[in-house]
């Protein structure tokens, strides 16, 4: 073989390689794109009012968009943390199923959770408008911010 055809084939196997590279480049590329529009594309189903927190976490006057899921807690890996000591680490779930939201207690704290000051058991069915209380943090469940009202 002689020094051109080695330097042709060396071109050759350059090119391919610099082909691929291109090629996952793009692919990246576009994989990065589709996660950022699916993460804009999901909306939230509802959000979470903050009405009174007395050690901050979360915020009073704070809106907290929440998932067909949402746990609530004082745990870290909780949707909602919820800084309270009469609060449980996984305490609640509140959950879309069909057409309405429940929450379900999982965890007893020191204190029960209320649905519009009432104790419940199981898992009680909760509408928009109705306040939910974990220790001495009070939230209201309410719609979710339309584009037009943002």
């Amino acid at each position: 073989m002689d020094a051109f055809t080695a330097v042709l084939w060396i071109l050759r196997i350059g090119f391919v390689i610099g082909l691929y590279l291109f090629l996952v480049l793009v692919v990246r590329a576009l994989w990065r794109d589709l996660r950022a529009s699916v993460r804009a594309a999901a909306p939230s189903v509802g959000r979470l009012i903050v009405l009174a927190s007395p050690l901050g976490t979360p915020a009073a006057g704070s809106s907290i968009p929440i998932d067909a899921v949402t746990s609530l807690g004082g745990d870290v890996n909780n949707t909602v943390v919820v800084e309270d000591p009469a609060v449980a680490g996984d305490h609640g779930l509140l959950s879309y199923r069909g057409l309405a939201w429940y929450l379900e207690e999982r965890e007893s704290g020191m204190r029960p959770m209320l649905v519009n000051g009432e104790p419940f058991e199981g898992a009680t069915a909760v509408h928009f408008g109705d306040e939910i209380t974990l220790g001495e943090v009070r939230l209201r469940l309410e719609r979710p911010i339309t584009t037009a009202e943002a």
